[in-house]
């Protein structure tokens, strides 16, 4: 599977090729600016997934993903910015244009990890969760509980943070229920929230991740429950 890097700085791609290494089996494609990445998508096999530097000559980041979601060749692809700007504008804009996610240098293993985890859009089966964390329905589903209720409460704790001026506090928030649904195989979620948590969240937005994620843990909760009529 091709994943395409894209940055002007040679020592950020190699930081973030050695973590997509880590992270499995995929062909990892560089490019130094935008107009050589556009030459490379427009030339070659498509990528399954793009990370791309915001701040770079001749073809910023922003720029080649309006280009990219522009074409309809491409309009599918996974476009995660990469950004040393903490930068709530920006990523609102990035989401405007139809980024899929929103990292902050310097990069975190577990972000890169969940939007790899995340290609294709698909969690985890209950059935492959448990077989990895070596447990039962019935734990899967205590555990599917205690995750619920945490992010049931936590649309309120975040907007107090922000209310209250904690950025940092409410950014790590995210942070943590991420880890947590990408530990339950929720990957959606978990990428949805990560991308929360790379930059201070809008409370409107955080909320609604929330939501969401409150609803994808309930369908796994399902899953889990017609485990245990087997």
């Amino acid at each position: 599977m091709r994943v395409l890097i894209v940055d002007d700085d040679v020592v950020s791609r190699m930081m973030l090729m050695h973590m997509i290494d880590s992270a499995g089996s995929y062909d990892v494609l560089e490019a130094e600016d935008g107009e050589e990445a556009w030459r490379q998508l427009d030339a070659g096999p498509r990528p399954a997934m793009l990370f791309c530097d915001l701040r770079m000559p001749r073809l910023s980041g922003m720029e080649l993903l309006a280009r990219v979601k522009a074409d309809e060749r491409f309009a599918g692809l996974p476009f995660v910015l990469v950004s040393a700007a903490a930068d709530g504008a920006t990523m609102e804009q990035a989401i405007g244009l139809g980024a899929d996610g929103y990292i902050v240098k310097p990069f975190d293993s577990g972000q890169v990890r969940g939007y790899l985890a995340n290609l294709g859009g698909a969690n985890e089966s209950a059935d492959a969760t448990m077989r990895r964390l070596g447990i039962d329905a019935t734990r899967l589903l205590l555990y599917l509980g205690g995750l619920h209720r945490q992010l049931a409460g936590a649309g309120a704790d975040v907007k107090g943070l922000l209310e209250a001026g904690q950025a940092d506090a409410a950014r790590a928030h995210l942070g943590r229920l991420a880890e947590g649904c990408r530990t339950l195989g929720l990957l959606d979620a978990a990428a949805a929230l990560d991308t929360q948590a790379a930059l201070p969240p809008s409370a409107a937005t955080a909320v609604r991740e929330l939501d969401a994620a409150c609803a994808t843990v309930l369908r796994q909760t399902d899953a889990a429950r017609r485990l245990t009529m087997l």
